[in-house]
């Protein structure tokens, strides 16, 4: 009875142990074949933190995507909402308590969310290249290759590609401003009806006007300080000149993109802003932006970039957090995902590199209306900084125009 006892016990810390530790921190993924790491992923439920501010976005995700890894390799997927900020902190404070185990297994970053988490290693790869249908993917594309000038080495996923486009109600302004100085004098003699929301979008315009005033090219490579203080002065000075005639006075700005969209419909602002070229398109098709409403770009260009997919160092489930990410690039998903009527996020797939099957489906893929075409916005897509330039844009927009 006595050894029956024992067995019982040690059989039980085993077990307890086998269920407490993690399989995909024990066993180097590197090593194992693509079958190995399906078989793996199967029956596991994962953990993915995202921006959730749009519906089209959350549609996608909680319509199409989980209950296609649930069906195609039993994966549960878990969505929660969060940014970049929220990411770093909940990563980093894990790594600080020494927590083995990180709540999330997938998450959707880029640029200076990807540069803090290379910062303090928090983040698994490189794994890019065990993806099946990584070898779509469009790696001779800068935009893509590298994220806010940072080669992404194996430790990020591309996922989208958009550029930065400013929307205008065509029925209240018949002449959208396409520079600075227009902005200005538009600005002013239409007070009210124009701001800048406090969040990704705002500080992408603000960076979008910064290489405009510097000139292209001159803040490439790594961050200049030097560059940033002498250039930085002349864009505050800007903002502050015309923010008196902002909505609300310029005392106070739309907390998101998602706000400022809404006093768009409104009709409290004629402009609102989008990272995605494509949003104006999909938005009027779901009846919330009025027909009228158009995306255009400044002369001297706007940001374009890419977003992509990360798996955190310590995640428990990184088998199913690979296979999720290898179905996120998947021509099926990303056709879906690019089409105006679903989100209209420009796929990071090339075209010629598709089965014949998929290059007849992007083809022939419903175009949008309100937008120009992508294509043509190429000769005005403006590379990203280096991301301590968007960090300190952060910053500096509290203390130079917010405080001020």
């Amino acid at each position: 009875m006595k050894f029956f006892f024992y067995y019982v016990l040690i059989f039980s810390v085993l077990l307890f142990a086998s269920c407490s530790s993690s399989p995909d921190n024990q066993t180097d993924l590197q090593n194992l074949s693509w079958d190995q790491i399906l078989q793996k992923a199967e029956g596991q439920s994962l953990n993915m933190m995202m921006w959730q501010g749009d519906p089209n976005i959350n549609k996608y995700m909680q319509q199409y995507v989980v209950p296609q890894v649930k069906k195609q390799f039993d994966i549960d997927l878990n969505v929660s909402n969060g940014q970049g900020s929220t990411i770093v902190s909940v990563l980093m404070s894990e790594l600080e308590a020494g927590q083995q185990q990180s709540e999330l297994d997938l998450v959707w970053i880029n640029g200076e969310t990807f540069y803090q988490l290379r910062e303090i290693d928090a983040l698994y790869g490189p794994f890019v290249s065990q993806l099946p249908n990584s070898k779509f993917i469009d790696f001779s594309n800068p935009f893509i290759k590298y994220d806010f000038q940072q080669s992404i080495n194996g430790y990020e996923v591309p996922w989208g590609k958009v550029q930065f486009t400013i929307i205008y109600d065509s029925a209240r302004v018949s002449s959208p401003p396409t520079n600075r100085q227009a902005l200005r004098q538009y600005v002013k003699t239409h007070p009210g009806t124009f701001t800048i929301a406090n969040d990704f979008s705002g500080m992408t315009f603000l960076k979008s006007l910064l290489i405009g005033m510097a000139g292209k090219g001159t803040l490439s490579g790594e961050f200049n300080e030097q560059a940033y203080q002498k250039y930085s002065e002349r864009l505050w000075n800007y903002i502050n000149d015309i923010k008196p005639y902002f909505w609300k006075n310029g005392e106070t700005f739309p907390s998101n993109v998602t706000a400022m969209h809404q006093l768009f419909v409104n009709g409290e602002l004629n402009f609102t802003m989008s990272n995605n070229d494509t949003e104006v398109d999909n938005k009027i098709l779901e009846g919330f932006f009025p027909q009228t409403a158009r995306a255009y770009v400044f002369q001297k260009g706007t940001i374009r970039n890419s977003h992509y997919v990360g798996i955190p160092k310590n995640s428990t489930h990184k088998a199913a957090a690979m296979v999720v990410s290898n179905f996120l690039i998947s021509p099926e998903a990303q056709y879906r995902k690019a089409r105006p009527d679903i989100w209209g996020d420009g796929t990071v797939l090339s075209k010629l590199k598709v089965p014949p099957k998929w290059q007849q489906k992007f083809a022939a893929m419903p175009q949008r209306y309100y937008a120009p075409p992508r294509d043509s916005l190429q000769d005005h897509a403006l590379r990203e900084l280096a991301p301590e330039y968007m960090i300190r844009l952060y910053e500096d927009f509290r203390t130079e125009i917010i405080q001020k």
